[in-house]
């Protein structure tokens, strides 16, 4: 007994000491960011929400996710250009309350073009405020504890994403899927009101300045930033699936209800929220490149849909979704951190613009493609094309680790 309350003291010390030296305004963002998330616990649903509520096709739904996708991708364009020109607290204020706005607005459209426009605009201007995000974090954060720092907003959403599709599922179950709606434009305005009277422009940490040779590069001349966003595009074709095809695989295939569905998404958060951190830390401490662990993983989510086609039972759902969480634990930090350490001072907007990008461009072709090899196609043969999209990222990023070892990036 003595032995286990020592092992629960040493991981318990361990667990709060890999939050230690972040600054207090990065607290704040990740609280904002916590709020923010956690209101939007309609996107798990969409897809379902579409077909049972508003009785479309998988076809239909399919084209109103590229609108999903493609509004990301021009709000992250947008995002990156307006946090270049005015600066990243104006660009998030802007784009919390006017998401907020088109949330309401989304519930009372009715037809298959009114929702293609709403879902398009209300990810458009939601996605103005990654990009800006990660800027702000920069600023607030030390050089020395930005990977950490991505972590504790990665936590916040992970935290949110736990949260939101828990709630939003016993919303559903007992209210309908209205009352969502008004949660997210509501948790917006609340994330606002605590960015506008928290934090500001000027509690930013002082940084040594830079020596850059000419004129700062373009993300889109750099070869290298370029692969790692295609590498990221087919990370983000398959996590995405989660989001899309495999809640329809959890109604279709297992018959399991929204609210049994929530859990299995929110326990994605809750595993992220419990192990990122200090997995991060310790990951940090090995000095092994941000490469590395990428590929791993890649590993990891390819494994997450073999065990549904090799083992088939309710109990590998759950399997499914660990190994699903580990692999994004790997890949989004320290993607992240590769990216904000290549970006060039002066287009620091831009980068991260096309980092989200990235993720973008998986939206628009991600839930499109996976809901029509559904509708055409088994889920298990789905399943396989998604393995085989994982492994080419994996041979991308081993391209990307030799390359950087080679000539340092």
């Amino acid at each position: 007994m003595k032995f286990v309350v020592v092992v629960f003291k040493k991981v318990y010390s361990n667990y709060f000491n890999s939050f230690k030296g972040l600054s207090k305004e990065v607290w704040w963002l990740a609280l904002i960011t916590l709020i923010n998330r956690a209101g939007t616990m309609v996107i798990p649903f969409l897809s379902l929400y579409l077909t049972k509520s508003k009785g479309f096709t998988l076809d239909q739904v399919a084209w109103i996710m590229a609108a999903f996708g493609l509004g990301s991708l021009c709000g992250s364009w947008v995002g990156g250009f307006l946090t270049d020109k005015i600066g990243a607290y104006k660009t998030m204020i802007f784009s919390l309350f006017s998401a907020g706005v088109f949330y309401i607005v989304l519930q009372y459209m009715e037809t298959f073009w009114s929702i293609i426009f709403a879902i398009f605009t209300v990810l458009l201007l939601a996605d103005i405020f990654r990009p800006a995000m990660f800027v702000a974090l920069k600023s607030y954060s030390k050089p020395e504890n930005r990977t950490r720092s991505l972590t504790l907003i990665r936590l916040a959403l992970n935290l949110g994403f736990s949260l939101g599709p828990v709630i939003g599922g016993l919303l559903i179950f007992n209210l309908g899927y209205g009352f969502l709606f008004w949660v997210d434009g509501i948790t917006c305005f609340a994330a606002v009101a605590l960015l506008f009277y928290i934090l500001n422009p000027k509690r930013t940490i002082p940084e040594k300045e830079e020596v850059v040779l000419g004129q700062p590069l373009s993300p889109y001349r750099d070869g290298l930033y370029l692969l790692l966003c295609f590498g990221l595009v087919l990370f983000g074709f398959v996590f995405l699936q989660y989001f899309s095809t495999v809640p329809l695989y959890y109604r279709d295939y297992y018959h399991l209800n929204e609210q049994t569905i929530g859990l299995l998404l929110g326990f994605n958060g809750l595993l992220v929220f419990i192990f990122e951190m200090p997995l991060i830390h310790a990951l940090e401490k090995l000095g092994k490149s941000k490469s590395l662990y990428m590929i791993w993983g890649m590993i990891l989510l390819l494994l997450s849909f073999l065990v549904y086609v090799l083992f088939p039972s309710f109990i590998i759902l759950w399997i499914g979704i660990v190994l699903m969480s580990f692999s994004e634990m790997l890949l989004f930090p320290f993607s992240n951190a590769f990216a904000m350490k290549r970006a060039k001072r002066g287009k620091m907007g831009q980068y991260m613009a096309l980092y989200s990008i990235a993720f973008s461009v998986s939206h628009i072709f991600g839930h499109s493609a996976g809901l029509k090899m559904i509708a055409h196609h088994s889920f298990n043969t789905t399943w396989w094309i998604l393995m085989a999209a994982c492994g080419l990222a994996i041979l991308v990023f081993a391209f990307i680790g030799r390359t950087e070892k080679q000539y340092k990036g």
